[in-house]
């Protein structure tokens, strides 16, 4: 990896700690990656300026200027170049500026079509460093479309085992009104253990209609090999994956279960119920968990009647994930992955507020989600291609399979 080093005199760090402040961290920015863009140089000529090595694998030729926009204000990077070799290859500008294009682009086209107030015009100032002519957001917008449809709409050429899937809402201006879109995401797991995000898109509702479209849409990318699908007890998902894929088991999020149950218990049983459903899921088999609930319903019925009703009808449902090997059972019982990810658009989306149309919302939750997404694929995998084979036997298949049958059974009753 290459090295960097980066002074900073005393009178430099004083300015840093004045009235400027922004000038004075963007100043220090520009420095920082005009040094990681040399550092990056060095690296792949395998020398440094004006040194001879036996490895060096080409020349320097100058440099090119490019400025980049930040929230800091508008910086210059000298991008280097190469010759009698490889050209220079850097990743600051694809890591740092999709989801900074993003925002801009979005701000900017509440700024020029007039929909912002006086304070989302500051906040773009201050993000930006300069003001956007509608042509220029116009090129913005376009360059980044076309990035995040790609992602958004890229062939599923390999096997996805466990899918999660969940919604949150924004709101969108329409005509005069401001209404809330549902943004849907499928999260997932492929056989190699990755973690990936398959599907996202911005609909008027949640709905039987809205999900089945969804998740048609992924079938039709060729997502295939799943095993299992997570998400809470809405019933337009639990329509759409009989429809669209009738052979795979349906969990229901454990996490939103329990508070489904609780809920409806009065509050002063509340505390010992949320403790005894939670050991009731960490039990190691079915018939212990099955147990448990028949011991958690003697104790409440006569207290808590709603609340154990509520139980027993979704008990089975919650348990789909004990047909699976006990070392992947924790982590497809809920859906806390999509949802903690959720709680990170929402917080990208707390500047704007409320988006000027559905395009603006696919377009920066779009590019969160690709940083995500890379993010994501270099992180600890969940389990190995080999692991996964041999801990999925047939039993757990035919078990799976049951339950998925069952399911269909119930709805259709």
């Amino acid at each position: 990896m290459a090295q960097l080093n980066i002074t900073l005199n005393q009178e430099e760090i004083l300015q840093l700690l004045s009235n400027d402040r922004n000038a004075s961290f963007a100043k220090l920015l520009q420095d920082s990656l005009n040094s990681v863009l040399q550092a990056e140089s060095a690296a792949q000529l395998h020398a440094e300026p004006y040194e001879r090595t036996e490895e060096r694998t080409g020349c320097r030729n100058g440099f090119r200027d490019r400025e980049l926009t930040t929230r800091l204000g508008t910086i210059t990077l000298h991008v280097p170049k190469h010759r009698d070799g490889e050209p220079f290859r850097t990743m600051i500008f694809d890591n740092y500026t999709r989801s900074e294009a993003a925002l801009v682009a979005t701000m900017a086209e509440m700024v020029v079509n007039g929909v912002s107030t006086r304070k989302v015009s500051r906040v773009m100032e201050t993000l930006c460093g300069k003001n956007f002519s509608k042509s220029s957001v116009s090129q913005v917008c376009k360059e980044l479309d076309e990035k995040v449809q790609t992602f958004r709409t890229r062939p599923l050429t390999v096997e996805y085992p466990f899918i999660t899937l969940d919604a949150t809402y924004f709101k969108v201006r329409q005509d005069t009104r401001v209404v809330s879109s549902a943004f849907l995401v499928a999260y997932a797991t492929n056989t190699n253990g990755y973690r990936e995000i398959i599907g996202f898109g911005v609909y008027p509702r949640e709905s039987k209609d809205t999900w089945n479209e969804f998740l048609l849409g992924l079938r039709k990318r060729g997502l295939a090999g799943v095993k299992m699908i997570t998400s809470d007890a809405h019933e337009g998902i639990r329509y759409a994956i009989r429809k669209q894929f009738p052979e795979v088991p349906w969990q229901r999020c454990q996490f939103h279960y329990a508070k489904n149950v609780i809920d409806k218990a009065p509050k002063k049983y509340q505390a010992g119920l949320r403790t005894e459903i939670q050991e009731m899921f960490l039990c190691r088999s079915l018939s212990e968990a099955i147990q448990r609930k028949d011991a958690i319903l003697a104790d409440y019925s006569d207290v808590a009647a709603s609340a154990m009703n509520c139980l027993e009808e979704g008990f089975e449902s919650a348990m789909t994930v004990m047909a699976l090997p006990y070392f992947l059972q924790k982590y497809y019982r809920t859906s806390n992955q999509i949802e903690r990810l959720n709680r990170e658009l929402k917080r990208r989306s707390d500047v704007i507020n409320v988006f000027p149309n559905d395009d603006s919302i696919l377009r920066l939750m779009g590019a969160v989600l690709m940083e995500r997404n890379e993010e994501l694929s270099h992180t600890r995998r969940m389990y190995t291609e080999e692991t996964l084979h041999s801990s999925m036997t047939d039993d757990v298949e035919k078990q799976l399979q049951g339950i998925a049958e069952a399911q269909s059974r119930n709805i259709a009753a």
